[in-house]
């Protein structure tokens, strides 16, 4: 019985070992295959030059820009509406309540609607009616929010990315221990007070490990940008909220399906899916040092 339960467990460890490395492996090819097809076209000047004739020149700065500031508006859109709904839900909320079970279906469903859909509601909603409504409300109907944005956008991005924060910060909410919950009401603290004072503290790095997961979803996302604000070819900053954005991978999209010579631009696409993976891991990077530093603040 011994002998078979060894040849079981070392059989799980050596499948488990296995799909461990498959893993690795397969993320080290595509960084290598990458990194090859970049190396002609990846440059400072790449980096941070604006684009020229049609973006098959100069540089892709204004896509970085406009990539880093729409995760940072929907992370700032999605964060505390997520952490506020995982509060009510572990804290506030009956397991057996309607409402908490309603919200709980509508989080799962939310995490299986299909990209797209998301671009689709953001175009009706966000743009058509909140936007037509703040112009015709606030500036007499001139055209100015009933049309893409980064705005529109980043928080139809914070909805794609809403259920992974939500759940992320319920379970963090989870680990904080019933004792201290109760010890905080019985020396006289309000449900409020320890809330803030216990429970939020204690789930500080599950809240940025919920930030960082929106942003590894937000950053490469498309589909949910295509109808509400991303542009291909914008040789400028966005300056205002209402202004549309250049995005690292709508970029990369275009490029590898609308472009007059797919393989002449090939250099120019592994260039951009470079940037935006560093992109990417430098901003969960930033994430993970708040989330290390809260930490040490906690057990301090």
């Amino acid at each position: 019985m011994n002998r078979r339960r060894n040849i079981t467990g070392g059989i799980l460890v050596g499948a488990s070992a296995f799909s461990a490395i498959s893993i690795i492996a397969i993320i080290v090819v595509i960084l290598v295959i990458v990194v090859i097809g970049a190396k002609d076209t990846l440059s400072w000047e790449f980096i941070t030059a604006f684009p020229e004739n049609g973006m098959t020149e100069g540089g892709i700065f204004p896509a970085i820009y406009g990539t880093a500031l729409m995760v940072i508006i929907m992370s700032v859109a999605a964060v505390p509406f997520g952490t506020i709904t995982a509060l009510y839900l572990t804290e506030y909320a009956s397991e057996k309540s309607v409402i908490a079970q309603t919200i709980r279906f509508a989080v799962r469903t939310l995490a299986t609607v299909p990209a797209i859909i998301f671009g689709l509601f953001g175009l009706g909603f966000f743009i058509k009616f909140v936007g037509g409504g703040m112009d015709s409300f606030f500036l007499g109907g001139e055209l100015k929010w009933a049309q893409p944005n980064i705005l529109w956008a980043s928080l139809t991005m914070s909805l794609l990315t809403l259920p992974v924060v939500i759940v992320s910060v319920e379970e963090a909410i989870r680990t904080v221990p019933r004792e201290l919950r109760e010890a905080s009401l019985a020396l006289g603290a309000t449900k409020w007070q320890t809330i803030k004072k216990i429970v939020i503290p204690g789930s500080l790095s599950g809240i940025m490990t919920g930030t960082i997961l929106a942003i590894s979803r937000g950053a490469g996302e498309v589909a949910p940008i295509l109808f509400t604000g991303a542009a291909y070819y914008l040789a400028t900053l966005p300056t205002s909220l209402s202004d549309q954005f250049m995005n690292l991978g709508y970029h990369i999209y275009i490029m590898s399906t609308q472009s007059a010579d797919v393989d002449g631009t090939m250099s120019i696409q592994y260039a951009t899916t470079l940037v935006l993976l560093l992109l990417t891991f430098l901003l969960n990077f930033v994430a993970i040092i708040i989330r290390a530093r809260i930490r040490r603040r906690v057990k301090a």
